[in-house]
């Protein structure tokens, strides 16, 4: 299920208030190979092990933020370091 594009326009990381964007396929897979790895924890602490459908990604690229059902999970705890990725 794809996001409101007014939702869109409107979303923000509630930590840095910068915009944030859809993840593109090859981001999303990138990601999901390092869950499947055990290699991605969230700002909690906590582990993730379950694969994303569909994340945020702020526009610098530094926070990631789950989508679960088509809902925007805009939880500083259940962020991701996009920088685990590197």
């Amino acid at each position: 299920m794809a996001l409101d594009r007014k939702l869109l326009d409107i979303l923000c990381c509630p930590v840095t208030r910068i915009p944030v964007r859809p993840m593109s396929r090859n981001e999303l897979a990138r990601l999901n190979a390092a869950i499947a790895a055990g290699k991605v924890t969230q700002a909690d602490g906590e582990t993730v092990t379950e694969a994303l459908k569909e994340a945020l990604i702020t526009e610098n690229e530094e926070r990631i933020y789950p989508v679960d059902d088509g809902i925007p999970v805009m939880l500083e705890e259940r962020s991701i370091s996009a920088r685990q990725l590197d």
